[in-house]
């Protein structure tokens, strides 16, 4: 059997754990540097920067002719950017949509997408393209000895490590993408906007993120949403270089219909008539008649919603679907980018923009210097050429006579070697008298700018007085108005889903049994209703289909159901058991509707009770809410609805001995649930005969009569009869008159 000897010699070995590490972070930096985070120069990306640099090299300016987005996306493949054709493609697709781009840099011919479908373009056989008028102030000073310059990828040519941006693209257009262990998301400025806040920092280069805003009012998307943060939120914002932005879409009325003009950034408007749509479907948007799309070209947004009726409040409607829909959508804030010393990290506005006026004045600096270069070796020639052409026939004869002609005349004339070889080079045609004449003016308009080049360069105030007049030139020639509106609002809320439903009258029955359902309208007659056999109705309560339907059991429970989800009163309905969870031995024993803020009275035979609102009995629990506490032996009295304030109103209660106490309703304490108080006083202990309870109670509002019935006879009690029963909450009562204390009912008189 033959062993393999493996031979390691020669070969460097590592711990995997510092070789995975390493990898790790040299695939990291490349991400971060590479391909996900803008340069702060330029605030382009490698891949835009390629792109851009290609097109011009392609010569497709603003003034040529279309040429094929394949043959551009071929160039940066192959000689810049060895990648993923498709994503170089979408890329340069970006860079040409103008509801992605607040300045596209890219002009494109064909169908480069829609703000419905960003993803929709053709394939770049198809689409032609060429550069925008704006990609000018990243390229015009590009041959200028402006920017460094790098090898590409195999070494056969140069590439710009950075281009010579004359503005802060990277506020104009902004960026995003997600790298490492980082991410950035740049919003869209104003190209005048940020002009004019360079301008401020260069006169006042103190000035604080507070006066930068003066001029800088926020962000603005190309397509025109609000902005509706407040002004603290966009402070805070430049103050970290970290925060977030809520945009609204815009709407106008015309003819009663909400015409939607403008989206949020990124947001479809076919997606947002899906979601209203399927709102209208699931009958959650009753106050929406019709739903359009009357989008163009010439309006690339335009959603029409038609409201149900005039009745209907568009404020309320539309503050919905900003809450429901992405009408309105929050954007974060992470000005995160590659800077000068090539670390990426997050600026706010004044460092950022100090940072950027520190890249422009180096640029422009270079710029001068390298002109100055090529004025002084220009007016070296020239002095070369002069002094021949004074001397034109003994040039003449050197150069027909000598052997060496170049070394003769740098001998004879003291002249150096470029301005030798540049004698030589003179065509006959170019010895006329009358090309002295040009040489000499030509001097002294190179002298006249080699001397402004000079103090320029010298002086820091004349520099920045140059910086000031090529950003007002720029912003004259490609500034536009804002289109983002600042609207300070705050974030919308949702209706609640009974507000969304229509507010039909209806009528709840509930019978013994515990069977449930509701009859449109409020004139219903209880005895024309049939049960089924052996049942028989136990109440009813007039409401509306938008409303919660609370109903009591005698155990001191609350359950809640939907009005609107309730069985039609054409059959025998259905019952509660079906929805609803109650404990062994619970009975339903009475009905309550009306809206959330309604008050009510829940109280015990026992005599102790409190006030609480119907909202306080909602509970989306099939097992119900415990609502009154009730003492030993004890039952449920029912629920009583107060029809006007609670402070208007004396509560009146009555004992099974006659005994009537009324005091002020305000003494009873509002609680979500409990025992309550005392309201009479019941004497004796509760044993099971339960000798004294509460019979009845009732509010009395004011200026209303209480009428008691026992049996066939009726009294009827007003305010003044009522103050011989007044007394303090708690105590026993008065009794009432003979014949009147076996008390069968007692009710408010109309």
């Amino acid at each position: 059997m033959t062993t393999l000897s493996l031979d390691f010699e020669g070969v460097e070995q590592q711990a995997l754990k510092d070789f995975t590490e390493k990898a790790y972070l040299d695939y990291s930096m490349y991400v971060i540097l590479d391909r996900a985070l803008p340069h702060i120069g330029d605030g382009l990306k490698p891949v835009q920067r390629r792109i851009v640099y290609a097109m011009s090299e392609l010569g497709l300016s603003a003034a040529a002719k279309y040429k094929k987005a394949a043959r551009t996306v071929g160039d940066v493949l192959g000689k810049f950017h060895p990648h993923g054709d498709s994503a170089c493609y979408e890329a340069m697709v970006h860079m040409a949509q103008p509801f992605t781009y607040r300045y596209p840099l890219i002009d494109g011919q064909g169908n480069w997408g829609a703000q419905d479908d960003p993803k929709s373009f053709a394939a770049m056989r198809y689409t032609e393209a060429r550069l925008s008028p704006v990609a000018r102030i990243l390229l015009d000073e590009l041959g200028e000895g402006t920017v460094d310059w790098t090898a590409n990828f195999d070494g056969t040519l140069e590439e710009p490590t950075i281009l010579p941006s004359r503005l802060p693209h990277v506020l104009l257009n902004g960026a995003s993408g997600i790298a490492v262990g980082m991410a950035t998301d740049i919003p869209p400025h104003n190209l005048q906007e940020v002009v004019a806040a360079c301008i401020c920092l260069l006169e006042s280069p103190q000035a604080d993120i507070d006066e930068l805003c003066a001029h800088i009012q926020g962000p603005d998307y190309p397509t025109g949403a609000e902005i509706i943060s407040s002004e603290e939120e966009i402070r805070t914002l430049y103050r970290t270089g970290r925060g977030s932005i809520r945009l609204r879409a815009h709407y106008t009325m015309e003819r009663g219909e909400i015409i939607i003009d403008t989206l949020p950034h990124q947001v479809s408007g076919a997606r947002i008539l899906e979601q209203i749509a399927s709102q209208m479907n699931a009958r959650k948007l009753p106050m929406v008649e019709d739903l359009r799309d009357e989008s163009d070209h010439e309006q690339p947004t335009r959603l029409v919603i038609l409201p149900r009726s005039k009745r209907v409040d568009v404020e309320a409607l539309m503050a919905h679907l900003f809450a429901t829909t992405d009408l309105e959508r929050s954007y974060r804030v992470n000005m995160n980018m590659i800077g000068l010393d090539g670390r990426p990290g997050v600026r706010n506005l004044r460092q950022l923009l100090a940072e950027w006026l520190q890249f422009r004045r180096e640029t422009v600096r270079r710029r001068l210097q390298y002109r100055l270069d090529k004025v002084i070796d220009r007016l070296h020639i020239l002095d070369g050429l002069l002094a021949a052409y004074l001397n034109i026939d003994e040039v003449i004869a050197i150069i027909r006579e000598e052997d060496e002609p170049k070394s003769e005349l740098m001998r004879r004339f003291d002249l150096s070697e470029r301005q030798a070889h540049a004698i030589l080079e003179i065509r006959l045609r170019q010895l006329a008298r009358l090309e002295e004449v040009r040489i000499r003016a030509e001097q002294e308009a190179l002298a006249q700018e080699r001397k402004t080049l000079t103090e320029i360069l010298a002086s820091k105030r004349r520099m920045t007085t140059l910086l000031k007049k090529e950003l007002r030139q720029d912003a004259e020639e490609f500034g536009d108005p804002r289109r983002s509106q600042i609207c300070q609002r705050p974030a919308a809320q949702a209706l609640r889903e009974s507000d969304l439903m229509s507010a039909e009258p209806i009528t709840v029955i509930l019978s013994e049994k515990g069977w449930i359902r509701a009859a449109k309208g409020h004139d219903i007659d209880p005895q024309s209703l049939s049960f089924k056999s052996g049942d028989s109705l136990l109440a009813t309560r007039a409401g509306r289909s938008n409303e919660a339907v609370i109903v009591l059991d005698n155990q001191g429970r609350a359950y809640a159901l939907p009005a609107a989800s309730l069985p039609s009163a054409r059959g025998h309905g259905e019952p509660l058991t079906g929805r609803l969870s109650p404990p062994p031995g619970a009975r339903f024993m009475a009905l309550l509707t009306g809206a959330a803020e309604t008050p009510c009275l829940l109280a015990s035979d026992a005599g102790y009770g409190f006030i609480t609102t119907l909202a306080q009995l909602f509970g989306r629990n099939k097992a119900g809410k415990a609502v009154l506490t009730l003492p030993k032996n004890a039952l449920v009295l029912p629920p009583v609805i107060a029809t006007t304030a609670i402070a208007d109103c004396q509560l009146a209660v009555i004992s099974n001995s006659g005994r009537l106490l009324v005091f002020p309703a305000a003494e009873l304490p509002e609680l979500a649930r409990g025992k309550g108080v005392k309201l009479i006083s019941i004497p004796g202990p509760r044993a099971s005969a339960r000798e004294e309870f509460v019979l009845a109670l009732t509010l009395v509002p004011a200026n209303k009569r209480l009428l008691i019935h026992a049996g066939q006879r009726h009294m009827g009690l007003d305010n003044k009869a009522l103050a011989d029963y007044q007394g303090s909450r708690g105590r026993r009562g008065s009794l009432l008159p003979k014949g009147f204390r076996n008390v069968s009912a007692i009710a408010i008189e109309d």
